[in-house]
């Protein structure tokens, strides 16, 4: 992928200098100004109540189909890993597109960033018929690669089948969401996040209960509301492109070029994917309650991963956009500010959670052993979560400044050094379910899926803070 040479009007700036301010804030660097603390907030508020709206569809989900039983349960753990990494894979199209989009709007194009978004979105359309036609087909094989058990592989098949015809809609919601990004107009997908998580949870309840659908009533009534929340921001697209008097007409070539520009974040993403891939194939072998807590857990960690991630979109915004105008010191001073925010708010998340450890296992299953083996998953899920909001705000102002490279091999490698601590709690499967004086266990089992799970964020952490220190990725102009 290419790089935008500096702009003769920007000076290098040494690697000390920000080191010093991205990792030692107190050291000295650039002051923050009131009007930048206010751009993030007015960034990350928006982005942050949305981020939290996208996880209540699958939390909604958990929640309704965990009442039906523990194999509906581990089935729908099972299938929604199969659909979060497909949807994963391609988060590109909102993260590539964010800071291509805020590029251009840095540099004083609209109608180039709008002309990005249109491509974006074509190849997103693409890209959802072909994996929804690939997962409908499939269905069976990739769900029996998990090792479930007979009565989940079935719940599984059947919700993987339905949800695969939502597969499109998710993937327009991402690439569109992402131009809006970074159109700086987070609102836009806030509203849209709140009406289809509130037709989504009507939906489920009216199709699993009030018609008896089971959790093939889960999957259509996720599947209808995902394509109501593209088909209203494809809309509002539609006027951003009137505007400036753009054609909605796809060119091949440049939607091609799009989807080669997204392929360091598509490695990026396969990567941090085969992590969350491999924990459910680990804890799928464990059995249907650990399986089965460990969905419930992920889910909860999912969604305080999309509260922290917050600063992490307004850090693609606002990182794309100084880039593209050269403004490498507000860049500097900003990305050290959302360190802080973010750790602080991990701190708060975190602290929440070890508080309602005990509370949260009963909104989603009535059986006390996974009910137990989610409270001991939390406990640790909570202790991370100030390194869980350092690694993303990181993450985030590294995809805004387009260094889509550099990660996809630090992704890489940061899957390799994880595989032995995850194949560690595989092989001590047996030993650990056999339980502890403290723990029964699937309590054990959980809590050795989440330490390992910890290791792997502490172990990107570091890889990325050895990146954010350089100036290599501080790179100025557009495409």
């Amino acid at each position: 992928m290419p790089r935008a040479r500096l702009s003769a009007s920007v000076e290098p700036v040494s690697d000390d200098s920000v080191g010093g301010d991205l990792v030692s804030p107190e050291a000295g660097g650039e002051e923050t100004s009131p009007s930048q603390h206010r751009e993030i907030l007015r960034l990350a508020v928006p982005a942050f109540l949305t981020l939290i709206a996208e996880p209540l569809f699958l939390l909604a989900d958990t929640a309704i189909v965990g009442h039906l039983g523990t194999a509906s349960l581990a089935g729908l753990g099972v299938a929604s890993a199969v659909l979060l990494t497909t949807a994963g894979i391609f988060v590109f199209l909102a993260y590539g597109t964010t800071a291509l989009v805020a590029r251009q709007v840095g540099a004083g194009s609209r109608a180039g960033a709008v002309a990005a978004g249109i491509d974006g979105t074509w190849l997103a359309i693409a890209l959802g018929v072909l994996s929804g036609l690939v997962i409908a087909v499939f269905a069976t094989p990739l769900c029996r690669a998990f090792g479930a058990s007979p009565a989940a592989l079935d719940e599984a098949v059947t919700y993987l089948r339905i949800s695969a015809a939502g597969l499109p809609g998710m993937l327009v919601i991402l690439a569109t969401t992402g131009v809006l990004r970074g159109l700086q107009d987070t609102r836009t997908p806030l509203v849209a996040s709140v009406l289809g998580f509130a037709s989504n949870v009507a939906l489920n309840v009216l199709f699993v209960y009030g018609l008896g659908m089971g959790i093939a009533g889960s999957a259509l009534g996720t599947v209808i509301a995902q394509t109501g929340m593209a088909a209203a921001l494809v809309t509002v697209l539609i006027r951003y492109a009137a505007q400036v008097h753009l054609p909605l007409r796809a060119h091949p070539g440049r939607v091609l070029g799009a989807g080669r520009h997204g392929i360091p974040l598509l490695v990026r993403t396969l990567a941090l994917r085969a992590v969350l891939v491999t924990t459910v194939w680990v804890a799928a072998g464990l059995g249907d309650v650990p399986l089965a807590a460990h969905q419930v857990t992920a889910t909860l960690w999912s969604f305080l991963a999309f509260a922290l991630d917050a600063l992490a979109i307004a850090a693609q915004a606002l990182t794309g956009k100084s880039l593209g105008a050269g403004d490498v010191d507000g860049v500097r001073s900003a990305t050290t500010l959302m360190i802080r925010w973010g750790v602080a708010l991990g701190v708060v998340l975190g602290a929440l959670v070890v508080g309602l450890r005990f509370v949260l296992p009963h909104l989603f299953t009535s059986d006390p052993q996974v009910q137990a083996a989610i409270a001991a998953g939390l406990l640790v899920v909570g202790l991370s979560q100030p390194l869980s909001g350092y690694v993303f705000v990181i993450d985030g102002v590294l995809i805004g400044a387009d260094d889509g490279r550099w990660l996809a091999v630090a992704s890489v490698i940061v899957y390799v050094l994880y595989l032995p601590v995850i194949l560690l709690v595989h092989r001590a499967g047996s030993r650990l379910l056999e339980g502890s004086d403290l723990w029964s266990g699937p309590q054990l089992a959980v809590l050795a899926l989440w330490v390992a799970m910890t290791g792997f964020m502490a172990i990107r952490a570091v890889t990325l803070w050895l990146r954010v220190r350089t100036t290599h990725w501080m790179v100025t102009g557009t495409r």
